[in-house]
């Protein structure tokens, strides 16, 4: 339902063969691009999302990379892709609403990581996409699942969120105009303290 607020872009298939894709937005002062390509072990089980124009603000863009594992992967990864972004909006504007009234003489852009951070933790509290996939009769959602590692940027603000081996990596410029890659992500595994 709130994905038809998102601002009209094009999107299309790479040229390469092998399943990948290039995704771009057509009047945009930000650029963002996805590919994924299917490996040896069968489905490709990666899917992503980049939603520009998120929650209605021109300056805020919603970026996710959602990797399956198991049997049913794939499926658990669609639909993390689309349950993720709308209870993040909806915990956030909730979050939004509810300091404006407790301190409203505090500016809200003063607040907005701690805001973005709690809305993340209620995203996931919540736990509904757990219930749904367990109601589900076609797949083992025990043995599948997904990792998730999603990127709100608003303005000069980014929050990043990870779950599992997903990494997110910024470009940027150094002094002498060289490019550099800045890693914002560390794995989260269980087996890594």
């Amino acid at each position: 339902m709130l994905q038809g607020l998102v601002r009209s872009h094009v999107s299309g298939k790479g040229e390469e063969g092998g399943g990948g894709a290039t995704l771009w937005g057509e009047g945009s002062e930000t650029f963002a691009a996805a590919c994924s390509r299917r490996g040896e072990k069968g489905t490709n089980q990666d899917t992503s999302i980049v939603w520009e124009g998120y929650g209605c603000q021109d300056d805020t863009i919603f970026s996710g990379v959602f990797n399956g594992h198991g049997q049913w992967g794939h499926y658990v990864a669609k639909a993390v892709r689309e349950s993720l972004p709308q209870s993040l909006l909806c915990h956030w504007q909730e979050a939004v609403a509810l300091a404006s009234l407790i301190d409203g003489e505090k500016r809200l852009s003063d607040c907005q990581f701690d805001l973005l951070r709690q809305s993340y933790l209620a995203a996931a509290a919540a736990a509904a996409m757990d219930e749904e996939l367990r109601r589900s009769r076609c797949l083992d959602a025990v043995n599948s699942g997904c990792m998730a590692l999603s990127i709100v940027k608003q303005g000069d603000l980014m929050v990043v969120a990870n779950v599992g081996n997903s990494r997110a990596v910024l470009a940027t410029t150094l002094d002498d105009g060289d490019i550099t890659a800045v890693q914002l992500t560390v794995d989260f595994k269980p087996d890594l303290p």
